[in-house]
Protein backbone atom coordinates (compact mmCIF):
# COMPACT_ATOMS: atom_id res chain seq x y z
CA UNK A 1 0.00 0.00 0.00
CA UNK A 2 1.18 3.77 -0.58
CA UNK A 3 2.95 5.47 2.16
CA UNK A 4 0.73 8.25 1.44
CA UNK A 5 -2.63 6.13 2.34
CA UNK A 6 -0.61 5.13 5.57
CA UNK A 7 -0.09 8.73 6.38
CA UNK A 8 -4.07 9.45 5.66
CA UNK A 9 -5.00 6.27 7.84
CA UNK A 10 -2.95 7.30 11.13
CA UNK A 11 -4.66 11.12 10.68
CA UNK A 12 -7.30 10.24 9.88
CA UNK A 13 -7.91 6.97 12.02
CA UNK A 14 -10.12 5.01 9.82
CA UNK A 15 -11.96 1.30 10.93
CA UNK A 16 -10.11 -1.40 9.21
CA UNK A 17 -12.66 -4.10 8.13
CA UNK A 18 -12.04 -7.42 6.33
CA UNK A 19 -14.69 -9.06 4.66
CA UNK A 20 -14.29 -13.29 4.73
CA UNK A 21 -16.39 -16.54 3.97
CA UNK A 22 -16.82 -18.12 6.81
CA UNK A 23 -16.59 -18.34 10.60
CA UNK A 24 -13.44 -20.33 10.69
CA UNK A 25 -11.77 -17.83 8.35
CA UNK A 26 -12.67 -14.90 10.14
CA UNK A 27 -11.41 -17.27 13.27
CA UNK A 28 -8.00 -17.46 12.02
CA UNK A 29 -7.76 -13.87 10.89
CA UNK A 30 -9.36 -13.27 14.90
CA UNK A 31 -6.12 -14.69 16.04
CA UNK A 32 -3.39 -12.81 13.62
CA UNK A 33 -5.31 -9.76 14.12
CA UNK A 34 -5.77 -7.21 17.30
CA UNK A 35 -9.27 -6.41 17.98
CA UNK A 36 -9.53 -2.94 15.92
CA UNK A 37 -9.71 -4.74 12.71
CA UNK A 38 -13.68 -5.85 12.05
CA UNK A 39 -14.17 -8.99 10.23
CA UNK A 40 -17.30 -9.65 8.85
CA UNK A 41 -18.53 -13.06 7.07
CA UNK A 42 -20.58 -13.99 4.10
CA UNK A 43 -21.05 -17.47 5.27
CA UNK A 44 -20.37 -18.50 1.98
CA UNK A 45 -23.91 -16.86 0.41
CA UNK A 46 -24.77 -13.73 -0.65
CA UNK A 47 -28.01 -12.45 -1.16
CA UNK A 48 -29.62 -8.72 -1.70
CA UNK A 49 -30.02 -9.06 2.25
CA UNK A 50 -27.09 -10.06 2.98
CA UNK A 51 -25.06 -7.43 0.67
CA UNK A 52 -26.95 -4.39 1.76
CA UNK A 53 -26.07 -5.94 5.65
CA UNK A 54 -22.54 -5.75 4.51
CA UNK A 55 -22.61 -2.62 2.87
CA UNK A 56 -24.29 -0.87 5.95
CA UNK A 57 -21.53 -2.71 8.82
CA UNK A 58 -18.42 -1.68 6.26
CA UNK A 59 -19.75 2.01 5.64
CA UNK A 60 -16.94 4.59 5.64
CA UNK A 61 -14.53 1.83 6.47
CA UNK A 62 -11.28 0.88 4.85
CA UNK A 63 -12.31 -2.52 3.16
CA UNK A 64 -10.31 -5.83 2.38
CA UNK A 65 -11.73 -8.71 0.64
CA UNK A 66 -9.96 -11.99 1.44
CA UNK A 67 -11.24 -14.86 0.07
CA UNK A 68 -10.72 -18.74 -0.93
CA UNK A 69 -8.92 -19.08 -4.48
CA UNK A 70 -11.91 -21.64 -5.18
CA UNK A 71 -15.09 -21.30 -7.52
CA UNK A 72 -17.31 -20.45 -4.88
CA UNK A 73 -14.07 -17.95 -3.38
CA UNK A 74 -13.74 -16.52 -6.63
CA UNK A 75 -17.62 -16.26 -7.28
CA UNK A 76 -18.01 -13.90 -4.55
CA UNK A 77 -14.72 -12.25 -5.08
CA UNK A 78 -16.76 -10.62 -8.19
CA UNK A 79 -20.15 -9.60 -6.47
CA UNK A 80 -17.76 -8.03 -3.34
CA UNK A 81 -15.69 -6.21 -6.04
CA UNK A 82 -18.54 -5.12 -8.70
CA UNK A 83 -20.45 -4.16 -4.38
CA UNK A 84 -17.40 -2.55 -2.92
CA UNK A 85 -14.76 -1.35 -6.03
CA UNK A 86 -12.96 0.25 -3.54
CA UNK A 87 -11.95 -2.59 -1.49
CA UNK A 88 -8.01 -3.60 -1.32
CA UNK A 89 -7.69 -7.46 -2.50
CA UNK A 90 -5.88 -10.24 -0.17
CA UNK A 91 -5.39 -13.18 -1.71
CA UNK A 92 -4.14 -16.72 -0.76
CA UNK A 93 -2.23 -19.58 -2.77
CA UNK A 94 -4.17 -21.94 -5.00
CA UNK A 95 -3.29 -25.07 -2.97
CA UNK A 96 -4.13 -23.64 0.32
CA UNK A 97 -7.65 -25.32 1.83
CA UNK A 98 -9.23 -21.55 1.58
CA UNK A 99 -8.05 -18.93 4.14
CA UNK A 100 -8.46 -20.91 6.99
CA UNK A 101 -6.29 -23.51 6.06
CA UNK A 102 -3.41 -20.95 4.22
CA UNK A 103 -0.52 -21.48 7.11
CA UNK A 104 0.14 -18.36 9.52
CA UNK A 105 3.18 -17.14 7.98
CA UNK A 106 1.84 -16.56 4.49
CA UNK A 107 -1.09 -14.78 6.00
CA UNK A 108 0.62 -12.54 7.65
CA UNK A 109 2.79 -12.00 4.98
CA UNK A 110 -0.51 -11.17 2.82
CA UNK A 111 -1.33 -8.88 5.57
CA UNK A 112 1.86 -7.15 5.86
CA UNK A 113 1.87 -6.63 1.81
CA UNK A 114 -1.85 -5.15 2.30
CA UNK A 115 -0.69 -2.32 4.70
CA UNK A 116 -1.88 -4.06 7.94
CA UNK A 117 1.42 -4.64 9.71
CA UNK A 118 0.17 -2.16 13.16
CA UNK A 119 -2.77 -4.70 13.20
CA UNK A 120 -1.07 -8.12 13.44
CA UNK A 121 -1.07 -10.33 16.46
CA UNK A 122 2.38 -11.67 15.51
CA UNK A 123 3.58 -15.63 16.94
CA UNK A 124 6.19 -15.39 19.44
CA UNK A 125 9.16 -16.14 18.17
CA UNK A 126 10.53 -19.90 18.80
CA UNK A 127 13.02 -20.27 21.13
CA UNK A 128 15.04 -22.53 19.14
Amino acid sequence: MDACIRQIRQVITLSISIIVEGKNDRSKLRRLLNGEVRIHCTFGTLNSQKLESLRKNVKGDELYLFLDNDPSGKRIRGVLRDTFPDAEQIYTRRGYAGVEGTPDEYVIAQLEKAGLEEFIVYPPASPF
